[in-house]
């Protein structure tokens, strides 16, 4: 055999027929309509195929009236997301909220004061000099934590008279209802939250200026008790006889491993969406796989589930149109 027919067996080897979704995009020149934009997603291919199974997964949970967990890092609140979030408590689309400290804090800081859209380049000396926190392109003015201040302290002094009472030490999740209750402001997520009874969950409450108020004040009070034991104990229950259970994941870190670790007391959920822009090759939870979780008893072996590589901020609020606003 010559030298051109064995490289063309190779190159032009010989192929089985495929069947199923032709790849396809939208076509503009049928005008603009973003509900088809959304569906055209089916057959786009990519990261754009993940998003349109994940709005498959979400409405299949609704549908079933799977136990909903969402999940969210801090970013998602300091951003518009949080006007998201607090869509879907307000409206009790979701059973069971975790997030990290700058999750909660920022939420309350809001009703205080406005965040400003800034640029990713900005001087750090500079904004310092001015007094102004930078968060990605997101600029927070240092007088904004100062009303916090204002803010908080007097409810953590009326819990803490109550503790001496009666002797009850309150857990990090009472705490966030009673900061909901006392903000009293129905553009905050976690407002709605006290008013709706739906739990939140925060593992790493002192994690950030929540964290230094309960260091402030604990300075004033020695005996100043927070019981996290308690929310771990709540939080691990939330799962156990529910018929299905769901879990929704923006960004990864504590909260994406507190979801799914107490999932794995009812022996895993039955869906799972995660978005996130963390790779697994490194081996941690962060960027770790559904799969991964199938092997922990987290999720489901038949759970339907999938990964969206894409920064929440820009695909769940696509998201959340094609699922929980529509319901």
């Amino acid at each position: 055999m010559d030298k051109e027919k064995i490289t063309r067996k190779n190159i032009l080897r010989k192929s089985e027929e495929l069947e199923g979704v032709k790849i396809q995009g939208y076509d503009f020149n049928n005008g603009v309509n973003y509900e088809k934009l959304l569906d055209s997603y089916s057959s786009t291919g990519i990261q754009a195929s993940n998003v349109f199974q994940s709005i498959k997964i979400i409405n299949e949970m609704i549908s079933s009236k799977a136990f909903i967990y969402l999940g969210y890092t801090s970013n998602m609140v300091t951003s518009g997301i949080r006007d998201i979030i607090r869509f879907l408590a307000e409206n009790k689309k979701i059973n069971v909220l975790v997030t990290t400290a700058g999750g909660i804090e920022e939420d309350f800081i809001k009703c205080l004061g406005k965040f400003i859209l800034g640029d990713f380049r900005l001087s750090g000396s500079e904004l310092r000099e001015k007094g102004i926190n930078r968060a990605g392109n997101i600029l927070i003015p240092n007088s904004r934590y100062c009303a916090f201040e204002n803010f908080i302290m007097p409810v953590l002094e009326r819990i803490y008279l109550d503790q001496k009472k009666t002797g009850k030490v309150i857990s990090s999740s009472e705490l966030i209802w009673e900061l909901g209750g006392a903000i009293g402001n129905k553009e905050s997520i976690y407002y709605h939250c006290y008013k709706n009874k739906i739990p939140v969950f925060c593992p790493a409450i002192i994690d950030g200026s929540l964290g230094d108020m309960i260091y402030f004040f604990k300075s004033k009070h020695p005996d100043f008790k927070l019981d996290v034991a308690e929310d771990i104990w709540k939080m691990n229950n939330t799962t156990l006889g529910k018929k299905k259970t769901g879990i929704i994941i923006l960004g990864e870190g504590v909260v994406k491993h507190h979801i799914c670790n107490a999932n794995m007391f009812r022996n895993g959920a039955d869906y799972a969406v995660y978005i996130n822009t963390s790779p697994e090759y490194d081996g941690s939870d962060s960027g770790a796989l559904p799969e991964e979780a199938v092997s922990w008893g987290k999720i489901l072996p038949s759970a339907k589930k999938i990964k969206i590589y894409a920064e929440a901020s820009i695909v769940f609020p696509l998201i959340v149109a094609k699922t929980f606003a529509k319901k």
